[in-house]
C-alpha cells in the first residue's frame, strides 16, 4: 500500500496540485501568526468578523459552564439539548421559515436531505460548479444526475424537458464559492414550476452577507418558502462559529429527523457551540454596519483593482478571484504574497476546473483599506513581473473549459 501511496502524491506534486497546511498561532482574524511573522491573511470565510467577537468567547466559556464540552450522544438519544433546540428555532425565524435542523456540517446537511428527498427512481439537476459536497450527496442519493454548465438555464431546462423521472429536484449554490457569482435564482424557479421540479439552495456563502438584512441569496431575489423549499446553511463561515443547518417546513424537518443518515447516525454538536451560533444571529442582526462595511470594502476593491489594472471577475460578493489559468503560475503568485507577508490561497484543481487555477481572494468586515492596497500594490508588482491573468480590469470574464 505505500508504493501506492507514494504514487499518488508523486503525481499531485508533478501536477502542481499538492497540498499543504498553514498552521496559524493566532486567532481568525485578517492578521495571523505564523512561525513568529505577522500576515495579511486574504482567505478566510469569516465575512463579517465574528469568529474572534468577544461575545461569542463569553457565549461559548458560559455554555461550557452550562453543559460541559461533548454532547455525549447523538439528537436522537441523549445529545439534543435546550441550546440545540433554541437555536433551531432562531434559525427558522431568521431564515423566515417553519422549521430548522442542525448538522455537523454542511457536507453532512447536504448528504443528509439529498438522501432523503430523492432516491434510484428520481433525478438531480446541479449546476457544474457546484460545491462537492452536492455533487457527491447527489452520487450517494442513487438518482440519475444531470450537470448543465454553469448558470445555463437554456442547458437546464432542456435536461428538465427530457426527463421522465418521478421526482425531480434541482440544487444550486446561492453563492458559488470558488466564482463568487449568484446563481441565476428567479430563472431556476420559473423552470422548477414549468418541469413541476422541487429546488434545494445551498447558501453557504450568502446567508449574513447578501440581501437588505443579510438574509442572504434568497432575500436578495425575493424568493419564497414556496418556490425554494429547501434552505441550507452553514454557521462557520459569516456566522463565524461551526455547524449547519436546513431550514423548511415542519414537514420537510420532520422527515428529515427520521431518516437523514448522516443526522441520525452522528454525535450532536457541542452545546456550548449551539449557544455561541445563538449569539452570533443576534449580533449579525445587531451589527448591521459589518455587512454594509463589507460591502464598502468589497466596492474599493474592485474600483482599486480596476483602476491598477489587475484583471478581476464580475462577482460582487466576497469573494474576489484572480483566474490565472495554469495551476504553477497559481502556485508562483501565492507564493510571492506569501514573501511579501501577504497569504492568498492558490485554487487549483479539481476544485475548480482545469484551466481556471486562481488565487482566492476573500474579504472580511474586519479588514481595513490600508490593507487592501497592502493587497493591490503587491498583485500590482507580481502582474509587472508577469504573473498576469487572463485578461485586465472589468474586461476579464471568467474562463469556462469546454463541457
Amino acid at each position: 500500500m505505500d508504493n501506492y501511496l507514494q504514487t499518488i502524491l508523486q503525481q499531485r506534486q508533478q501536477a502542481a496540485l499538492y497540498r499543504t497546511r498553514q498552521i496559524h498561532e493566532s486567532p481568525q482574524t485578517p492578521t495571523l501568526l505564523i512561525n513568529g511573522q505577522s500576515f495579511l491573511a486574504f482567505c478566510s470565510n469569516d465575512y463579517l468578523g465574528l469568529a474572534s467577537h468577544p461575545r461569542l468567547k463569553t457565549a461559548l466559556q458560559q455554555g461550557t459552564e452550562k453543559y460541559a464540552v461533548g454532547s455525549g450522544a447523538s439528537h436522537l438519544i441523549t445529545g439534543h439539548t435546550v441550546a440545540h433546540h433554541a437555536l433551531e428555532k432562531e434559525l427558522a425565524t431568521y431564515t423566515g421559515r417553519e422549521s430548522a435542523l442542525l448538522f455537523s456540517t454542511g457536507y453532512m446537511a447536504n448528504i443528509g436531505v439529498v438522501t432523503t428527498l430523492v432516491g434510484r427512481h428520481d433525478a438531480i439537476f446541479l449546476d457544474k460548479l457546484n460545491h462537492a459536497s452536492l455533487v457527491d450527496a447527489a452520487l450517494l442519493s442513487r438518482a440519475k444526475i444531470y450537470r448543465y454548465p454553469h448558470n445555463d438555464m437554456s442547458a437546464l431546462e432542456s435536461l428538465l424537458a427530457k426527463s421522465q423521472a418521478q421526482h425531480k429536484l434541482i440544487i444550486t449554490d446561492g453563492v458559488f464559492s470558488m466564482d463568487g457569482d449568484h446563481a441565476n435564482l428567479p430563472t431556476i424557479i420559473q423552470l422548477a414550476k414549468t418541469h413541476n421540479a422541487w429546488v434545494m439552495v445551498d447558501d453557504a456563502h450568502g446567508l449574513g452577507v447578501l440581501g437588505k438584512t443579510g438574509r442572504g441569496t434568497l432575500e436578495e431575489y425575493g424568493l419564497s418558502v414556496s418556490e425554494v423549499p429547501v434552505l441550507m446553511g452553514t454557521l462557520g463561515k459569516a456566522f463565524g462559529v461551526f455547524g449547519a443547518f436546513v431550514a423548511g417546513s415542519h414537514l420537510l424537518i420532520e422527515t428529515l429527523i427520521q431518516s437523514a443518515r448522516s443526522y441520525i447516525y452522528t454525535t450532536a454538536l457541542p452545546p456550548a457551540l449551539a449557544e455561541a451560533t445563538r449569539e452570533s444571529l443576534r449580533i449579525v442582526q445587531e451589527e448591521d454596519w459589518r455587512r454594509q462595511h463589507l460591502q464598502e470594502l468589497i466596492a474599493y476593491f474592485r474600483a482599486t483593482a480596476i483602476k491598477r489594472h489587475i484583471p478581476i471577475t464580475d462577482s460582487l460578493t466576497p469573494i474576489q478571484p484572480i483566474i490565472l489559468g495554469d495551476s504553477e503560475t497559481a502556485l508562483k503568485v501565492s507564493a510571492a504574497l506569501y514573501k511579501r507577508g501577504i497569504i492568498v490561497t492558490a485554487i487549483r484543481p479539481p476544485t475548480v476546473p482545469q484551466g481556471t487555477a486562481r488565487l482566492r481572494i476573500t474579504l472580511s468586515a474586519l479588514h481595513e483599506k490600508h490593507q487592501i492596497d497592502q493587497l493591490i500594490e503587491a498583485l500590482e508588482f507580481q502582474k509587472e513581473k508577469g504573473g498576469r491573468g487572463q485578461g485586465t480590469g472589468e474586461k476579464q470574464r471568467r474562463v469556462r473549459p469546454t463541457h
